[in-house]
């Protein structure tokens, strides 16, 4: 019982497969791009172009501007993780020869800052904001799906207290799986060789499924394992509620910050069986990789009641003396649901592609390129 524990343990510290031996097991030796270069750029900003303006006029957003680098004293970076294993980038700015310094770090999302925009451009229940993030996150093994390069349609929207529930956020999830759809369409309008039997389309309709119900069905699986063999064995595409409280093996589902997802407050199943979590992740069977393909992370932001619960959980009280968690506790943060869409996930979903690196320019080590060529995956320069 203790190896199993250790190995859904280690499951949880980060996102990538591991070793490049391991990797070297995955990557299709079948692939063919479907698409080439010129024709990849082009359907890349006319689905970036689509779901930017269908995101906005599904949840009511306007796009704003959006930083890359924050001042440490206003916590508002996205610490990712409540373990501490994925810090930022920070540097200091001398600034006046150091009479007015900053301390600066290089965002990892945008996650709490969107809170703060919403206060900064007044924006109302049922109002929000959707930009067009890049960060770096210098501590992911960079594989085929994860890389020191991040790129996201970050959005946040204000709610009221009483939409600060399981039934709010599905529908929420319902329209952004509604753009996705959408998207994958308009793109097969204009390339309409990304239609094939080979790599079928997503299906209509989310399934919905508790970390919780997951665990059940396969108790002694770590999370990724539990996910490819529900995206094999149940549905394709799946909203996973509730990451972050700890479940019946102790342990949660993924490692989810403290301060921005309500992962605390009891909900319900659809069947009245008591669960937690306001909060979760789209994934998907990615019929290219043959593996699970994270889409986005979501969910109803914390409360001043459970943002100290979350923090005494995490053994992070100390974090309220920050202006962002001071804005949640006191109340000039407007409650709000938000979340982070992949841009290069979605772009490597939609156009059938099996690494990254094919719809985006970054950093590889020589091991990944080389492993790629030899597959017929040539990553951009």
């Amino acid at each position: 019982m203790n190896e199993e524990l250790e190995r859904k343990r280690a499951d949880l510290a980060g996102p990538g497969i591991g070793s490049y031996e391991e990797l070297e097991k995955v990557l299709p030796d079948d692939y063919e791009p479907v698409l080439d270069r010129r024709e990849t750029m082009k359907a890349l900003y006319a689905v970036k172009d689509y779901i930017e303006k269908n995101l906005c006029k599904e949840l009511n957003l306007m796009m704003v501007q959006v930083p890359l680098i924050v001042d440490v004293e206003s916590g508002v970076n996205d610490m990712l993780d409540r373990d501490g294993s994925r810090t930022p980038i920070q540097f200091h700015i001398s600034n006046d020869n150091d009479k007015n310094p900053i301390d600066a770090q290089i965002v990892q999302a945008a996650t709490k800052w969107k809170r703060v925009a919403l206060k900064q451009y007044d924006m109302k229940p049922s109002e929000g904001i959707l930009t067009d993030m890049r960060a770096v996150r210098k501590d992911y093994f960079l594989d085929h799906d994860h890389s020191a390069y991040v790129d996201q349609w970050d959005w946040e929207q204000v709610i009221t207290e009483e939409e600060r529930n399981l039934e709010y956020l599905k529908q929420v999830v319902r329209k952004i799986w509604k753009v996705l759809k959408g998207a994958e369409a308009f793109v097969q309008e204009m390339y309409p060789q990304l239609k094939m039997k080979k790599y079928p389309n997503l299906p209509d309709d989310l399934a919905f499924v508790h970390a919780e119900d997951m665990l059940e069905m396969y108790p002694t699986l770590p999370r990724k394992q539990r996910e490819t063999r529900f995206l094999q064995e149940h549905y394709p595409a799946v909203f996973i509620i509730g990451i972050g409280y700890p479940l019946k093996d102790g342990l949660p589902h993924e490692m989810r910050a403290a301060d921005y997802d309500d992962w605390i407050t009891e909900t319900t199943s659809d069947d009245g069986r008591p669960m937690h979590g306001l909060n979760g992740d789209i994934l998907v069977w990615n019929h290219v990789t043959r593996r699970r393909h994270e889409l986005t992370s979501m969910g109803i932001r914390v409360n001043a009641e459970t943002l100290k619960k979350q923090l005494e959980m995490s053994n992070l009280l100390h974090l309220l003396s920050t202006p962002y968690h001071q804005g949640i506790v006191n109340g000039s943060l407007p409650l709000s649901i938000g979340g982070g869409i992949g841009q290069s996930r979605t772009y490597m979903l939609l156009l059938r592609k099996a690494h990254l690196g094919e719809v985006s320019v970054t950093v590889w080590p020589r091991i990944l390129k080389e492993m790629c060529a030899r597959r017929n995956i040539h990553v951009l320069e």
